[in-house]
């Protein structure tokens, strides 16, 4: 099959190739999200990203950086594609891109499938205390990961304080075993096991509000708020208000520990690392 594959990083590309190569089948050109939505400026860390791509595309591989749904499938319908190969890709593909390729298009999930359909199910996962995650392939429709499934798989652990860089390496080989397996079924034209809605659970955009630590929630779902926004990065640390003081709170115990005890609405729980922070409801 000549494939086409739209992915967020070199790793990922990478990942993604070498899956296609194995199971016998030629990727033609790579497809990078520049943006967040279609028809609107470059983000700048996809800028970054793109100019990392392109230092490492395999000699002859095509790059493309769409600005429109339209614009992507009328560069696609010039490749002959049999196959495009989506994981973590930031739009909702419309029918005109679904359509191009002969076999449509398959996206790899990051949960098992029905559960925790939508863009950040990761960081749902961690929110939730779950231990472990799961991987899916599946085929792709018009709606938000819906579409049959193709393979998938659990059992791949979240440590307590889970990172991305801990967790990719558990990640890889599932997922090039998973989207290996789905080329096979896809070229023999299988269609896949249609999800049961019923235990379908969403994974959507974090509220506003969560960004910030209330007290009054049990202890367990503020480590783990405080873990899920580790994982994105110190940066993006929630804050909450301590005494008199407004911290960001970068990592938090559920047992006594060397740091600052609060209590929740069930327990305590120790903030053993943090930063100063401002209110976020005063004026800037």
């Amino acid at each position: 099959m000549r494939v086409a594959l739209a992915t967020f990083g070199v790793e990922e590309f990478a990942l993604l190739h070498a899956a296609c190569l194995e199971a016998g089948h030629a990727p033609v050109a790579y497809v990078h999200c520049r943006s967040m939505k279609p028809n609107s400026g470059t983000d700048a860390q996809a800028a970054t990203a793109a100019g990392q791509i392109i230092e490492a595309l395999p000699p002859g591989m095509d790059l493309l950086l769409p600005g429109t749904a339209e614009g992507l499938a009328a560069a696609l319908a010039g490749y002959r594609l049999d196959l495009l190969v989506v994981y973590g890709f930031n739009w909702k593909l419309p029918t005109s891109v679904l359509g191009t390729p002969r076999f449509g298009v398959v996206n790899v999930h990051t949960s098992l499938l029905p559960r925790y359909r939508g863009p950040a199910p990761v960081l749902w996962e961690i929110r939730n205390g779950d231990r472990e995650i799961g991987m899916t392939v599946h085929r792709m429709d018009e709606r938000f990961d819906t579409g049959p499934i193709l393979t998938q798989r659990g059992g791949i652990p979240l440590d307590e304080d889970v990172t991305p860089q801990l967790l990719w390496p558990r990640i890889r080989p599932v997922l090039r075993d998973l989207l290996t397996a789905a080329l096979d079924m896809v070229a023999s034209q299988n269609p896949g096991t249609p999800q049961d809605d019923s235990e379908a659970s969403s994974a959507g955009f974090l509220e506003p509000e969560f960004s910030v630590v209330d007290w009054s929630r049990t202890a367990h779902e503020v480590h783990n708020q405080v873990r899920m926004f580790a994982f994105m990065g110190r940066d993006h640390a929630p804050v909450a208000r301590v005494g008199e003081q407004w911290l960001a709170v970068l990592r938090t115990r559920l047992e006594p520990a060397d740091g600052i005890r609060v209590e929740c609405a069930d327990a305590p729980i120790w903030i053993v690392e943090s930063a100063p922070a401002t209110d976020p409801a005063a004026p800037r």
